[in-house]
Parts: C-alpha cells; structure tokens; sequence
C-alpha cells in the first residue's frame, strides 16, 4: 500500500497563470507560501517559508484562474509529482509540483444581506431554516 497525498494552507505569491493546451485543456500554475515558526536552538523564534508549485487542470483551473489573486489564503489538496526533462544544454532538470485535486479560498466573502453565508450552498438555507423566535435571547 502507498499513499501520495499533501495538504497545504498558505498565501498565493503572485496572481494564478493559465493557459491552454494544445487540446484544449486548461491549465493553472499559481505559487503557494507557507509559512512554519520554530525556535532555534538558542531559544530564539525563527521564521521559514516553504513554497508549493501547485497544478491545476480543466474547470478547477479556470475558476482558480479567475477568483484568486495573489495574497489570497488558499487551501490546496493533491499529490505530489516530479517530473525531469533536458534543457538546451543537455543538462536533465527536475521540477516537483503539488498537483490539485481540490482547492479553497479561504478569504472572506461579502455578503449581499439576502444570500446564504458562503460556506453554505445556495437553496440549502430555506431547507434548513428553524424557528427560534420562542428562543430567550
């Protein structure tokens, strides 16, 4: 049994880049920060940033090329892939991406005052709604 599976919550460090395959496919690259603090052996904070190229096709790709922008806190979940190939000089190059299966915004929304929260779907609000009118606060 194997499991190839990543996780990562962090800011975008520049707008999302798409483009299109030959077939037709699109294609969304985007840079993803996270950031880890820890103390050093001297008992001092330290600060590390790690950053994720992260991979996204089809649909999923275009809706994160057209809702995110860089500095906006995202949730990113997939798999990890290498991929090598050959420069002009011969010379072979390696490049690990985190490829998505499924992302987030977790920046805030505005809300228009008559739709549900974001976090919830439209049309389930009226299925769930309850009175609390008898309630004392």
């Amino acid at each position: 049994m194997s499991l190839n599976k990543c996780m990562i919550i962090g800011n975008l460090g520049k707008d999302p880049e798409m483009r299109y395959t030959a077939s037709g496919t699109a294609v969304t690259q985007m840079s993803v920060a996270t950031n880890r603090n820890y103390k050093d052996p001297q008992g001092e904070w330290q600060s590390e940033t790690e950053w994720f190229r992260v991979v996204l096709w089809s649909e999923q790709g275009e809706r994160a090329a057209e809702n995110l922008r860089k500095g906006n806190k995202v949730y990113v979940e997939g798999r990890m892939q290498t991929r090598s190939w050959e420069d002009q000089a011969g010379q072979k190059k390696f490049m690990t991406e985190l490829i998505a299966s499924h992302f987030s915004s977790l920046e805030r929304k505005e809300r228009d005052g008559d739709g549900p929260p974001p976090s919830e779907p439209a049309g389930q609000r009226a299925s769930q709604a309850e009175d609390f009118s008898d309630l004392p606060f």
